[in-house]
C-alpha cells in the first residue's frame, strides 16, 4: 500500500513502545521487512550520559540518532515513523526534532494531539493521531481543516485490549461496556466518509489485541487498510529492551496481566510485578531525579510512583522495580523470534484469510 507517495509492502505497523523498547534497531529492522517501524519518542535519551542533567537536549539527541540510524537499517524499504505522547512535556520540540531526523510518519496518542497537523504541514512526514472513537476522530478532522486547510495522513484506532496508556475509563474496562474494535472501527469509518472523496482517502490501522495475520485479515475485512501490532515485537531479537524485560513477557500467565492507573492520569495495562504489589500496598515509588518528563504528572509527594523511573527500570530488565507495559494477549507470547520470521507469519497468516 502507499500512504502520501510512502511505501509500505506489509499493511503492518510495530506499534510504540517505551521507555526505550522500541528504538532504532527494532524499528529499522520492521522497516527493513517492508513494514511501518515505531521509535518510541519518550525519555529516548535515558542511556545518554547528561539525561538527567540535560533531559530535554538528552532526548532529543538521541531521538534524532535513533531516527537516523533505523533508515540505515531499513535500506530505503518500509517507513520509520516516531510515536510521540500527547503527554509529554516539549511535545512541539520533539516533533519538530522527529521531522528534522526525517521521519516518515508521527502517530501521537494519550490525548488528542491537536496541533499535530500543523507541525507537519507542508513537510514530507506524516499525520498519523490514534484515537480510540469515532467522537475523536472527528474532532481532529474538524481541527485540522480549521486551521490547516488538511486531515490526517492515517489514523491508528486502538482498542482497549492494547497495551500501556488506554484511551478508556476504568470503568468501562472492569465493566466490560467500552466499545469493542470492530464497533469503533465502524464508527471511525462512518465519520472519516463524510471527508473522504476520490481524492483523499484517510486510511485506518487498527491497534489493540491485534495478535495474528487473522486478526488482521478479519479487521482489514471490516475496512481498515491495516494494523497496528506492538506486545508481540518485544519477543524478538532486535528489540531494544533488554532480555530481562523479554522474560517478563514471554512468563506471564493470563492472570497476571492487570490494569493500573498511571500518574498521567489514564488507565494502562501491565504486567503485575513486585512494583505493583508495594504500590497496591500503599508503598511509593519516588523519582530519583525528576525530569519533569509528563505534563499531568503530579510531582514529588503527590503522586504514588514515577512512571519514567519504572520504565527505565523495567527496559533494563529489573524486575523488582521495573513496570512492564503490555496488551491483552502478551500471554500467548511464549518464545523469541526475529523481526524477519514474526513478520514473514503474520503476512502468511493473513494471506491465507484472504
Amino acid at each position: 500500500m502507499v500512504l502520501q507517495g510512502k511505501t509500505l509492502d506489509i499493511p503492518i505497523i510495530q506499534g510504540g513502545m517505551g521507555v526505550g523498547i522500541s528504538l532504532s534497531r527494532l524499528a529499522g529492522n520492521v522497516a527493513k521487512c517492508g513494514g511501518m517501524g515505531v521509535i518510541s519518542s519518550v525519555n529516548a535519551g535515558y542511556q545518554e550520559a547528561d539525561f538527567y542533567t540535560n533531559t530535554l537536549k538528552a532526548n532529543l539527541r538521541a531521538l534524532h540518532k535513533h531516527i537516523v540510524k533505523a533508515k540505515e537499517i531499513a535500506c530505503g524499504r518500509g517507513m520509520v515513523a516516531v510515536n510521540i505522547m500527547c503527554a509529554v512535556n516539549h511535545y512541539e520540540e520533539t516533533v519538530k526534532c522527529a521531522i528534522d531526523a526525517g521521519a516518515d510518519a508521527i502517530i501521537s496518542g494519550a490525548g488528542l494531539p491537536l496541533h499535530l497537523r500543523e507541525y507537519t504541514k507542508g513537510t514530507d512526514t506524516l499525520c498519523a493521531p490514534i484515537v480510540s472513537s469515532g467522537k475523536a476522530a472527528s474532532i481532529l478532522c474538524r481541527k485540522y481543516l480549521k486551521t490547516t486547510g488538511e486531515l490526517p495522513d492515517f489514523f491508528v484506532m486502538e482498542g482497549y485490549k492494547a497495551g500501556g496508556h488506554l484511551g478508556f475509563s476504568k470503568k468501562e474496562l472492569e465493566e466490560h461496556i467500552a466499545k469493542n474494535n470492530d464497533e469503533i472501527l465502524k464508527d471511525i469509518l462512518n465519520v472519516l466518509s463524510i471527508y473522504e472523496n476520490d481524492e483523499k482517502e484517510i486510511p485506518v490501522f487498527v491497534a489493540g489485541g491485534v495478535y495474528d495475520g487473522g486478526d488482521m485479515a478479519h479487521y482489514m475485512k471490516e475496512g481498515a487498510s491495516g494494523v497496528q501490532i506492538a506486545t508481540r515485537f518485544i519477543a524478538t531479537k532486535e528489540c531494544d529492551a533488554s532480555e530481562g524485560f523479554k522474560k517478563v513477557i514471554i512468563d506471564a500467565r493470563e492472570e497476571d496481566i492487570i490494569l493500573i492507573e498511571s500518574p498521567v492520569g489514564m488507565t494502562a495495562r501491565a504486567v503485575d510485578s513486585p512494583l505493583l504489589r508495594r504500590l497496591r500496598q500503599g508503598s511509593k515509588y519516588q523519582a530519583l531525579q525528576c525530569n519533569n518528563c509528563l505534563q499531568t504528572c503530579k510531582k514529588g509527594d503527590l503522586t504514588p510512583y514515577c512512571i519514567s523511573r519504572a520504565l527505565i527500570e523495567a527496559v533494563n530488565g529489573n524486575y523488582e522495580d521495573g513496570l512492564f507495559f503490555c496488551g491483552e494477549n502478551a500471554y500467548r507470547v511464549k518464545e523469541i523470534t526475529t523481526v524477519e520470521a514474526l513478520m514473514a507469519q503474520i503476512e502468511k497468516e493473513w494471506r491465507m484469510h484472504v
